[in-house]
Formats: C-alpha cells, structure tokens, sequence
C-alpha cells in the first residue's frame, strides 16, 4: 500500500550537523585527544574532516538552493573557550558570521551550544 505523508502547513524542511564531525581540526576538544590517543577506540579521527570551519558559506548556499529553510548546527565550545574563562572574540564572530550568512540567504540558522565534544579543560576535570 502506497502511503503519501502530509506534512503540516508551516512544517520547515533543513539540516543539521555537528562542528567536530565536519569543521575539522577542533584541537582543544576532548574527542581529538581520544581520536589521536594510542589505542584509541575511534577507527576514524575527525581531522580536516570536511573543512566546513572554512567552507560553511558553500554548504549555507547549497541548503537555501536546495529550498530548505532552516540549519541546525552546533559551536565548538572548545574553539569559544579554549582555556577556563578565556573567551576567543575571533570565534563567537566566526559563529556570528555563520549566523549572518543564514540569514542572508534566507535559512533560519538553529544553534546548538553543546552537542557532545567538551573543551579540555572541562573534560579534566571531570565534563
């Protein structure tokens, strides 16, 4: 039996993603040390991953070509604040601008502040 689904009126159609898992190189997180310890569990390390650190403008642009209204994403709070109380300006901009290029280009940007990475920092002494 062929089933069609309705969504309701107003439903909003996006994406989402996770910063450690495509910006790459998120070295003040708790997940790289585990990714790059001797004997880790993780077979993949995040590296570069997809550079979306660098590249987020392309993926915002193919998001509203492709007619979706809304991204999901989450800010590396091991970039924002790398040591206890040491907040990088450069970062929350970096942020800012990704929440700029949103609305530029008409996607309602959703942010998520924690999606499983912790700073250092936090994860030493105890997450």
């Amino acid at each position: 039996m062929n089933r069609a689904y309705i969504f309701p009126t107003g439903f909003i159609w996006g994406a989402s993603t996770a910063a450690h898992q495509i910006e790459g190189n998120n070295v003040a997180s708790d997940w790289w040390v585990r990714e790059h310890a001797l004997h880790t569990d993780v077979h993949e390390p995040s590296g570069d991953a997809a550079d979306s650190y660098n590249r987020y403008e392309a993926g915002i642009r193919l998001l509203a070509n492709a007619g979706w209204g809304m991204y999901r994403f989450s800010v590396e709070w091991a970039r924002i604040e790398p040591a206890e109380g040491c907040f990088s300006k450069v970062e929350l901009l970096h942020y800012r601008r990704m929440i700029d290029v949103c609305h530029a280009n008409g996607v309602e940007p959703m942010v998520t502040l924690n999606h499983m990475t912790l700073p250092l920092w936090l994860a030493s002494q105890g997450g």
